[in-house]
C-alpha cells in the first residue's frame, strides 16, 4: 500500500515547465533558473553573432551591400550593381552556405539545450558510403542542411535584434540609476528618449525605475530567446525521437493491415477459382466426355468434340497452377512442410526439403516463408541453372523471441543483386512488412543463399470471415 501512494505521488507531482515560454508564464520565474540559462544563451547569441562575421563575412558581405544600396541608392541597386550583388550573394550562398549552416547547426543545436529540456535530433540522413565525396553529395542535397542554410541567412538578424533590445534596456536601467551622479555640474542634462533630466533632485524619483527596468531586461531576453529557439527547432532541428518511433509504427501497422487485406483477397480468389471456375471447367469436361459417348467415332462432331475435351482439361490443369499460384491450398489444409513438398514436386531441378517445425505457425507466416521459397526456387531455376537446390525451415527461440529460420541455397553461379529490381526485391519488401529479415548471399560463382527469419508472433492483423 505505501508503495502505491508512492507512486501515485509521483505521478500526480506536477511538473515544471520544459521551455523558456512555459516558464515566462510561471508566477516564480524570477525565482527560478531560467532567467539565467536565457542571459547565457543571449551572451552565447553575442559569440556567436561575432564568429560569423568575423569568419563567414564573405558570405554576408553582398546582402549587406544589397541592402545598403536599397536603403540609400534604390536606383543603383536597380541597375547591374545590385545584379551583380545578388548573383554574388547566391553564388557564394550556394557553394559554401552548407558548410557554415552545418557548422551554425551543431553549435546551436547544443546551445538550445539552455531554453528547453527537449532532445535536438539533427534531422540529418546518415551517410552510408565512405568518404568526403558521399558526405557532400548527401549534405548538399538534403533538406535539412538547406534549412540551416536559411537558419544561417536569418541568425545575424535575430541576433542584432536581441543585442539592440536587451542592451538598449541595459543601457537605460544604469543611466536611471546614475543620473543623481551625473548631473552634480551645473548645466549637465541626461536625455532618456522624450525624457530630459536637468538636476538630481529631478532625477532622483526615477532611479526606483531602475530595477524595474532590469526585471523588464529579464522577461524582454527570455521572450526573445523563447523566439530565437523557437526558429532554431523549425529550421535546424529534426522531429523528436518519440515521433519518429510513433510515425515508423503507424507506418509498419499500416503496411501489416495492407498486407493483411491483400492475403485475404488472394484466398477470397483462390477460393472462388478452386470452389467455382474449377469446379464448372470439370463439369464441362465431364460433359464433353459424355457427349462423345453418343458421337459416331471418328466423325467430325467425334473429333471436335474430342478437341474441346483436351482444350478443357488443358484449361483445368493452367487453372489448377495458377490457383496455387495465388495461395496453395495444399498450404491452408497442410501447412508449410507439405505445401514446401510440393513446391520441390513442380521445380524441374532436384530440390531437397528439410524442415523441423514443431507445430502449425501463424498464416501470414507460413504464406510469407511459402511465397519467399517459391520465388527462390523460381530465380534458381530460370536464372542460375542450379544443379542441385536445398530449403531448410527451422524454428529458433521460444515464446516473443519464436521465429521461423527458411534457408534456401543453390550451387549456381551466383551474381544475384536485390539491387536490380527483380523478384529478389519483393522477397525483401515482403519479409519487412512481417517484421522479419532477410540476407542474401551470392558471389560471382556460387554458391547463392537466401536466409530469412520471420517472427511467429500472432498475425496483427487477421483476415476478416
Amino acid at each position: 500500500m505505501y508503495e502505491h501512494s508512492v507512486a501515485i505521488t509521483e505521478r500526480n507531482r506536477p511538473r515544471g515547465p520544459d521551455t523558456i515560454l512555459h516558464a515566462l508564464l510561471r508566477p516564480r520565474f524570477l525565482l527560478s533558473t531560467w532567467p539565467w540559462r536565457a542571459l547565457a544563451f543571449s551572451a552565447g547569441s553575442m559569440a556567436v553573432l561575432g564568429a560569423l562575421l568575423s569568419v563567414a563575412g564573405p558570405l554576408y558581405a553582398p546582402w549587406a551591400i544589397s541592402l545598403g544600396l536599397v536603403l540609400v541608392d534604390p536606383g543603383a541597386f536597380l541597375g547591374g550593381v545590385g545584379i551583380v550583388l545578388v548573383l554574388s550573394g547566391l553564388t557564394l550562398g550556394a557553394l559554401f552556405g552548407p558548410l557554415l549552416g552545418l557548422a551554425l547547426g551543431i553549435v546551436d543545436r547544443w546551445r538550445l539545450g539552455l531554453l528547453h529540456d527537449h532532445a535536438s535530433p539533427n534531422g540529418h540522413r546518415s551517410v552510408s558510403e565512405p568518404g568526403p565525396t558521399a558526405w557532400l553529395r548527401v549534405r548538399y542535397t538534403e533538406a535539412a542542411t538547406w534549412r540551416e542554410v536559411a537558419y544561417a541567412a536569418i541568425s545575424p538578424l535575430i541576433h542584432a535584434l536581441t543585442a539592440f533590445v536587451v542592451l538598449s534596456l541595459v543601457l537605460s536601467a544604469f543611466l536611471l540609476a546614475l543620473s543623481p551622479l551625473l548631473l552634480t555640474t551645473p548645466g549637465e542634462t541626461v536625455a532618456l528618449g522624450p525624457l530630459t533630466l536637468t538636476s538630481p533632485q529631478q532625477a532622483l524619483p526615477y532611479t526606483l525605475a531602475a530595477p524595474v527596468l532590469l526585471v523588464l531586461v529579464l522577461y524582454a531576453n527570455a521572450f526573445l530567446a523563447g523566439i530565437h529557439g523557437l526558429i532554431a527547432r523549425a529550421l535546424i532541428t529534426g522531429p523528436p525521437p518519440e515521433q519518429l518511433r510513433a510515425e515508423l509504427t503507424e507506418v509498419t501497422d499500416s503496411r501489416a493491415r495492407l498486407m493483411g487485406a491483400f492475403e485475404h483477397e488472394r484466398r477470397r480468389i483462390e477460393r472462388d477459382l478452386h470452389d467455382g471456375a474449377q469446379q464448372k471447367l470439370v463439369a464441362v469436361q465431364m460433359d464433353l466426355g459424355m457427349a462423345r459417348l453418343d458421337l459416331e467415332e471418328g466423325s467430325e462432331a467425334d473429333r471436335r468434340v474430342a478437341a474441346a475435351h483436351t482444350r478443357t482439361g488443358e484449361l483445368i490443369d493452367d487453372l489448377r497452377e495458377l490457383v496455387r499460384g495465388i495461395h496453395p491450398r495444399v498450404l491452408v489444409d497442410r501447412g508449410l512442410p507439405a505445401a514446401l513438398g510440393e513446391l520441390a514436386d513442380h521445380t524441374p531441378a532436384p530440390v531437397t526439403v528439410d524442415t523441423d517445425l514443431p507445430r502449425r505457425l501463424p498464416s501470414h507466416v507460413e504464406a510469407t516463408a511459402y511465397f519467399v521459397a517459391a520465388e527462390a526456387l523460381t530465380n534458381a531455376h530460370k536464372h542460375t541453372e542450379a544443379r542441385t537446390v536445398t530449403v531448410h525451415a527451422r524454428v529458433h527461440g521460444e515464446g516473443p523471441d519464436e521465429r521461423l529460420v527458411l534457408d534456401v541455397s543453390d550451387d549456381g553461379p551466383g551474381g544475384a543483386d536485390t539491387a536490380g529490381g527483380s523478384g529478389l526485391t519483393g522477397m525483401a519488401d515482403r519479409v519487412a512488412v512481417m517484421g522479419g529479415t532477410m540476407e542474401l548471399s551470392s558471389p560471382t560463382g556460387g554458391p547463392t543463399r537466401v536466409r530469412v527469419e520471420l517472427p511467429c508472433q500472432t498475425d496483427p492483423t487477421p483476415p476478416t470471415p
